[in-house]
């Protein structure tokens, strides 16, 4: 195991793998990585209803917040390389812990998850280096909120400063929506995420997700990919933690990709290097794309979810050396990133009540499905001492699917999606709705 301040001259062998959390996002990592040569074994922690059904993947029962349990099983399975999913074990400094065990660690360090885990600390970096993002202000109580739109006349987006799993953002029509939001956040709605809030300007324009695979220094970008928000058809209803994606999303094409990598990556990465964090995972810069040019809407310090889910079936076998590259700070040393040139598309399958109050324990009937280029991802799964698999959270299943076209792919998603059952089962049938021509 190499220290992760050593660099090393070739890399080390990479044979067992630990990707921390049970998700959706973490399945599909678990999945593409077993699929590289030479890798043995994946284990995940916690995993989910779907992991032992991995090829080669094995679930450990340890918490993604517990840093000891992590250690201690890495060494006894001689783990290579792990890969942090979630934010909140990254923002606690799970990373920091297991780093300094001597672990090579994908996953930033609880300084660098700061880009997700404080809004108003990402806001100033991006300020402080030039990055274009709307025009913010930050309250500390309802009333300096209300007041700072009493002075703006004009409706804002309200966002919680801390982590709210994806669901602390209210983009408001008018002036009440925003005055009701702003209140509601310090009544508690958000619990301590709430404490402090964002007000920002709104954007206008289409939305997009881009993945920088970082090392400190060096990155490699990965297809753009479009996430639909809204739980219900027509981009309607509550906001959740993302209803299905698509990628590449053809909103940017390869010049604005570089673009994107000029004006917002490449001075992230080095607003950090200045502050004297070395970054060594993901940078999710979530963008509108205005008539003005990309503007950050947000960053993210890990994968989307599920944006995860349809860009991990593109990536080449490749994958695990760039993400333990990345790990020992080399990415000059790993192989180049292959991607597939088909199309990706996924539908998430959430549970009855999600996302305010999702129902647990239904039982989930899957037929086999002999199609090899879907996958079924499961998230908020539990398998039963009996075999059977029940759900166990808001967003339960992921069914992904590659064709050569968008049209093609999503057919073959919902028609994967048909082979899954169980009650209260609820999804969108227009996913993808901006790239579908059927």
């Amino acid at each position: 195991m190499a220290h992760s301040s050593s660099r090393p001259q070739t890399l080390p062998p990479l044979r067992h793998l630990l990707v921390v959390g049970g998700g959706g996002r973490e399945q599909a990592l678990a999945w593409a990585l077993r699929r590289c040569p030479g890798i043995e074994a994946v284990w995940v922690t916690p995993g989910n209803g779907g992991t032992e059904e991995l090829g080669d993947c094995r679930s450990l029962a340890i918490g993604e917040q517990d840093a000891e349990g992590l250690i201690e099983a890495c060494l006894q399975q001689a783990i290579d390389l792990v890969v942090i999913g979630p934010e909140a074990p990254l923002a606690a400094g799970v990373a920091d812990r297991l780093r300094d065990a001597g672990l090579a660690v994908f996953g930033p360090s609880a300084d660098g998850a700061q880009l997700e885990a404080s809004k108003a600390w990402a806001k100033a970096l991006m300020r402080d280096a030039g990055i274009p993002t709307a025009g913010h202000w930050t309250a500390a109580s309802a009333n300096e909120g209300l007041e700072l739109l009493e002075q703006l006349k004009r409706p804002l987006v309200v966002k919680a400063d801390g982590l709210a799993a994806g669901k602390g953002v209210t983009v408001a029509e008018n002036l009440e929506e925003t005055a009701a939001a702003i209140r509601e956040a310090f009544a508690g709605r958000f619990g301590s995420a709430g404490e402090r809030l964002v007000l920002e300007e709104r954007l206008e324009g289409p939305e997009v997700s881009v993945f920088a695979l970082c090392d400190g220094e060096r990155m490699v970008l990965l297809p753009p990919a479009q996430d639909h928000k809204r739980l219900l058809e027509g981009d309607r209803g509550p906001n959740t933690g993302g209803m299905g994606a698509y990628a590449p999303a053809p909103l940017l094409d390869q010049a604005g990709l570089e673009q994107v990598r000029q004006l917002v990556l490449e001075p992230t990465l080095q607003a950090l290097r200045d502050k004297g964090i070395q970054y060594r995972g993901v940078i999710y810069a979530g963008l509108m794309l205005t008539a003005a040019g990309p503007q950050v809407i947000e960053f993210n310090c890990r994968f989307g979810d599920p944006e995860c889910q349809t860009l991990m079936p593109l990536m080449g076998p490749e994958l695990a050396q760039v993400l333990q590259a990345c790990a020992l700070g080399c990415l000059d040393l790993a192989p180049d990133l292959s991607v597939a040139g088909t199309c990706s598309a996924c539908v998430v399958a959430a549970a009855d009540g999600y996302p305010e109050a999702p129902r647990k324990g239904d039982l989930i009937q899957l037929q086999p499905d002999p199609e090899p280029k879907r996958q079924l991802f499961h998230a908020g799964t539990l398998r039963q001492k009996d075999g059977q698999v029940v759900t166990a959270g808001g967003r339960v299943l992921t069914q992904v699917a590659q064709a050569e076209d968008f049209d093609q792919a999503f057919t073959s998603a919902y028609e994967g999606l048909a082979l899954v059952r169980f009650n209260g089962m609820q999804f969108r049938r227009d996913i993808g709705h901006q790239v579908r021509r059927s």
